[in-house]
């Protein structure tokens, strides 16, 4: 029996991997076209455990002249002098963030360590002067320009969306310290921050007007993830053994991971990237499984959506420019760009006419774990009774039982605690469209056709079920739009059976009152 692969599952120090004996793949090549570039300050947008940290990491020990730990590696073949440079690296994953004085707490043990690593005494309990003094006197003492790593530069943000007042406060200070960038230039070398998401009032983007955003850029697209022909090249023995242990062909495995994992595209030429955290946990337990959406935070996500009242059918499958999946504003998020750098949402294609991409869920495992934290913020019901009725609403759809299936769908609706039930339209059609879609059924909102827009699509292999969903009018008038209208036409040479169905929702009762099915 050959060696057990080690795979480097959470692991974020470039050190440990190596001299561990952990899988790694090869992403030193985009050291190289850094320095080719001759860049000084530079940025990367990507979704948590996308492997962001492992990069910086990397850039840390490359700078720090350990050869040694990158032997057989591409970067090792360039012309470099493998000096050792002063590196400031921080991570502002560490902290939590709830507090106020939080991030003082983490600033605080990274500066005591590089003042006491340069023997510097802090004349300040400022923190924009004291890491100003301590990039300043790094470049002094070693005579060797400084390297500043910033991990997750955003995190602090990112947990306080939703509070306003904690958001500001940590605004502004993050603002006063990353404003060292470029009062610091002379003595910086490179500066790189990773984080989810550029937030548009944050005046490290205002302030270094030079610097380089390769979040969309083609040359950095592989940058974080995996890649399908990393996945054959590096994971070939892990994927047999999953094959192996489900008992299906090398195929089929692949088949199974690509559907769960992969369909992440972050440039316009980019090619599909695999999730690496949901992608490692299957090769470690040979088993496919949603392990991604353990790990962030989706509630806080849902939390923004149901604030901002959004429509969740156009967010989920629109196209967009780039210039509003850049910025994050939080009195007015997009939910498109939030969903987006949170990866909830990637690039599906590009429309060169217009400069726009198309966006859509990923992959299976984004899919669910999206749309199972989602419905409870439109709808609340016991989750056995839940599971049971979605199942039974499913195949009803399935085995072209319309009547059952809105009986179901009204019995749903009609489970929700009265203080928790749907308020308004927006929110009815979001709550519909979410169980619809976590059903597992073929489903399509807002679909255009000549005369106007299909609310609702649903294609099982025998049937085509278009639904019209009203608020506050009669099922007669949403069933009387269907065929004025003529949704049905686009499938007249399907051979499938269509079925239409106009539905009513009361804002009384807050629940479906009745619909009107025509085969």
């Amino acid at each position: 029996m050959g060696k057990r692969v080690r795979y480097a599952i959470g692991e974020q120090d470039f050190r440990t991997v190596i001299e561990g004996g952990y899988l790694y793949i090869d992403k030193t090549s985009f050291i190289n076209t850094i320095l080719d570039e001759g860049g000084k300050y530079y940025f990367l947008a990507r979704p948590r455990r996308f492997g962001k940290s492992l990069f910086l990491s990397t850039l840390r020990y490359f700078f720090e002249g350990e050869r040694t730990l990158f032997k057989g590696l591409f970067i090792d073949t360039i012309e470099w002098d493998w000096q050792q440079y002063p590196v400031l690296r921080l991570d502002l994953n560490l902290g939590n963030y709830y507090e106020l004085d939080n991030l003082e707490i983490v600033l605080e043990d990274y500066f005591q360590r590089w003042e006491e690593r340069y023997g510097l005494t802090p004349k300040t309990t400022d923190i924009s002067m004291r890491f100003r003094h301590i990039i300043a006197e790094a470049h002094r003492k070693t005579g060797r320009k400084v390297v500043v790593l910033v991990d997750e530069y955003d995190k602090p943000l990112v947990r306080n969306l939703n509070k306003e007042e904690n958001f500001e406060h940590y605004r502004s200070r993050l603002a006063s310290l990353y404003s060292n960038f470029k009062s610091s230039s002379e003595h910086l070398q490179l500066v790189f921050l990773t984080g989810v998401s550029r937030f548009s009032k944050l005046s490290v983007f205002s302030d270094l007007n030079n610097i380089k955003d390769i979040t969309f850029e083609n040359r950095y697209a592989d940058i974080c993830g995996i890649t399908t022909d990393e996945m054959i090249s590096f994971l070939r023995d892990g994927i047999q053994a999953l094959a192996d242990e489900n008992e299906i062909s090398y195929e089929e495995a692949i088949d199974e991971l690509k559907s769960n994992y992969d369909g992440y595209r972050f440039t316009d030429k980019g090619s599909d990237i695999y999730n690496p955290w949901s992608l490692l946990n299957a090769m470690e337990s040979s088993k496919i499984e949603y392990f991604w959406n353990d790990t962030g935070l989706p509630t806080l996500i849902a939390e923004t959506l149901k604030r901002i009242d959004s429509d969740l059918k156009r967010s989920l499958d629109t196209y967009c420019p780039e210039s509003m999946l850049k910025g994050l504003d939080l009195l007015n998020p997009n939910p498109t760009a939030l969903l987006f750098q949170t990866g909830y949402l990637t690039i599906k294609g590009y429309d060169r006419n217009v400069r726009s991409y198309r966006l859509g869920i990923p992959n299976n495992e984004v899919k669910y774990g999206l749309f199972n934290v989602l419905i409870p913020y439109y709808v609340s019901t016991k989750p056995l009774k839940g599971n049971e009725l979605v199942a039974e609403i499913a195949r009803n759809f399935i085995f072209g039982k319309p009547e059952e299936a809105m009986k179901g769908l009204q019995t749903y609706f009609a489970g929700i605690d009265y203080s928790l039930r749907i308020e308004n339209e927006n929110n009815f059609h979001n709550a519909f469209y979410l169980l619809m879609d976590m059903i597992g059924l073929n489903t399509t909102a807002e679909s255009h056709t000549s005369d106007g827009r299909i609310d609702m699509e649903i294609k099982t292999r025998k049937y085509i079920y278009i639904i019209e969903l009203k608020y506050d009018h009669t099922s007669e008038e949403a069933l009387h739009q269907i065929e004025e209208r003529h949704y049905a036409r686009k499938y007249q040479m399907d051979k499938r059976q269509l079925i239409l169905i106009g539905a009513s929702f009361s804002s009384k009762t807050r629940c479906i009152e009745d619909w009107k099915i025509k085969e």
